[in-house]
Formats: C-alpha cells, sequence, structure tokens
C-alpha cells in the first residue's frame, strides 16, 4: 500500500514538465516563423480559385466558388505541361551528375592523401563566391560558339557548375566525420578504393546526399535567369520561364498566374515530403562502437 505522501508526490507535476521562460519564447517564435512561411503559401491557394473581381474587390476572403477552370486555362494557356516535363528533365539530370560528380570530389578531399587536397577545395569553394550574373555573357558567347545555346543540355552545364561547390563542401564534412576504423578494417580486408568508397562511405553518408540532393533540386526547379538567358525556343522553355508569360506589360491574369504558381510549387513539396524522412533513417550514429 502506499502511502498519502506518495500518492501526493505522483499527483503534484514535476519540475521535468514545466517548459521555463526560454522555452517558451523559443516555441512562440518557432511558432510565427511557421505561419509567416505557411499563411502566404496558403493565401495564393485560395486565390487560385477566385475571379479576378473578388481577387481585388476582397483578396482575403474565402472564394464563393472554387474555380477550377483557373487550372486548366493555366495548364494549356502557358504549356505548363512540356515546361514541368523539360524542368523535371534538367533538374533530375543535373542532380544524379551533381552527386556522383560532387561526393567523389569530396570523398577524395577528405579521405584520400596528395598535395592538391586543400588547395581543390578552395578552388570549389571559390564557385560559391561568384554570382551568376558575373558568367552571363561569357557562357552565353561561348554556348553559341558551341552550338549549346537554345538546348537543354546547355542548361544542365551551368545547373550543374552551381551545384557543385555546395554538394563538394557539405559532403566533405559527412566524409569526415565517418570513423577511421571503418575504412581501417575495409582495408584490411582486402578492400580497393572503389568498394570503399561505394560500399561504405557513400551509404554511411547518404545523410549528406539526401540534403545537398534536397538543396540541388529545389535551386534548379526554381531557377529562372539562366534560363530565361539560354533558352528561346518555347518548347524547351522551363517551367519558371513559363510562368513568366501570365505577367504582361498591358495587363496581368492573376487568376491564371496563381493558378500556375500552385502547379509550379507542387513537385517541390511532393519531393520534400517524400525524401525528408530519408534524411533521419541516415544517420550513421552507431556505426562503429568501440
Amino acid at each position: 500500500m502506499k502511502s498519502s505522501k506518495s500518492f501526493a508526490a505522483e499527483l503534484e507535476p514535476t519540475s521535468k514538465n514545466k517548459l521555463s521562460p526560454v522555452q517558451i519564447v523559443i516555441y512562440v517564435f518557432l511558432i510565427l516563423i511557421c505561419l509567416v512561411y505557411i499563411l502566404p503559401l496558403l493565401w495564393v491557394v485560395n486565390v487560385s480559385f477566385k475571379t479576378k473581381m473578388e481577387i481585388f474587390t476582397d483578396p482575403f476572403a474565402l472564394p464563393h466558388k472554387l474555380l477550377f477552370e483557373n487550372y486548366t486555362v493555366a495548364w494549356k494557356a502557358g504549356k505548363l505541361g512540356v515546361a514541368t516535363l523539360n524542368s523535371f528533365i534538367v533538374c533530375v539530370v543535373a542532380l544524379i551528375l551533381s552527386s556522383i560528380i560532387g561526393s567523389m570530389a569530396a570523398f577524395a578531399i577528405a579521405r584520400l592523401r596528395w598535395k592538391g587536397s586543400k588547395l581543390a577545395m578552395t578552388y570549389f569553394l571559390t564557385g560559391m563566391m561568384i554570382p551568376v550574373h558575373c558568367v552571363l555573357i561569357p557562357l552565353f558567347t561561348r554556348f553559341s560558339k558551341l552550338g549549346l545555346s537554345n538546348s537543354l543540355l546547355g542548361l544542365i552545364i551551368p545547373y550543374l557548375t552551381c551545384s557543385l561547390p555546395i554538394t563538394i563542401f557539405i559532403m566533405t564534412g559527412f566524409f569526415k566525420g565517418l570513423p577511421n576504423e571503418l575504412i581501417e578494417c575495409a582495408c584490411m580486408e582486402g578492400a580497393n578504393i572503389f568498394q570503399i568508397f561505394f560500399k561504405i562511405c557513400l551509404p554511411l553518408s547518404k545523410t549528406g546526399l539526401f540534403v545537398t540532393g534536397l538543396m540541388t533540386f529545389v535551386g534548379n526547379w526554381n531557377e529562372l535567369l539562366m534560363a530565361m538567358v539560354f533558352i528561346s525556343d518555347d518548347a524547351k522553355k522551363t517551367l519558371p520561364v513559363a510562368l513568366s508569360k501570365f505577367v504582361g506589360p498591358h495587363g496581368t491574369n492573376y487568376s491564371q498566374m496563381f493558378a500556375a504558381i500552385v502547379i509550379a510549387i507542387i513537385p517541390t513539396i511532393v519531393v520534400y515530403c517524400a525524401f525528408s524522412n530519408k534524411i533521419v533513417d541516415g544517420l550513421t550514429a552507431g556505426a562503429v562502437k568501440g
């Protein structure tokens, strides 16, 4: 039988369950940040179902009638199907190439002993400090001479080049954080450099691959400047360029424009929701137990 004091002790809230003032401030701040990001997205979805008159008269109210016609007209008028396919091809190819090349370069810098490793890392990091605007004209003139302008390949190459520095930077940190015991054991078992990379280091660093992959895909999917400069054919334009068609010099159809924006952001949301859990699954805690 428990005494009355023990029952009273169980009923009293422990200090661990109480939130400190600092924690309350942090939670309130995080909630405000979530609202800052979510409310504009919900407003765009709400406006995409309205008429042009409703947008100007009462932009924050719910639509009187859900106009799904805005999505069908935006899909046909803006040729979003072809533009979505082009964006998907360009982003996926650039993602695969940047993941393979970037992870190999990061492994060589982090794990292989050679004199130029620090110089190579510095060379790649300088790519993060060069603005895209500085290389647009040289790239355009060079691609015109090589016949790469107005082609998806001419867009994949700069996307790949811009994605490599951040991929190498992040993957280098993951490879350096791997335990040396794993690589030493693999070498003692007779594994060569390719087996160590593909069977040990790369699977254990898949957290970095998913992080860099999400950053690369979302960044290239939303890129507009290079796509507008390098692509002039309507059949080869990407989705951000197709969205610019809804904004004209004499007028803008806001209902269709917001519907097109919703269509454009759906793939990035789907990709993030599909692969966000993989980041947690790729953690390497407990790989080596002493």
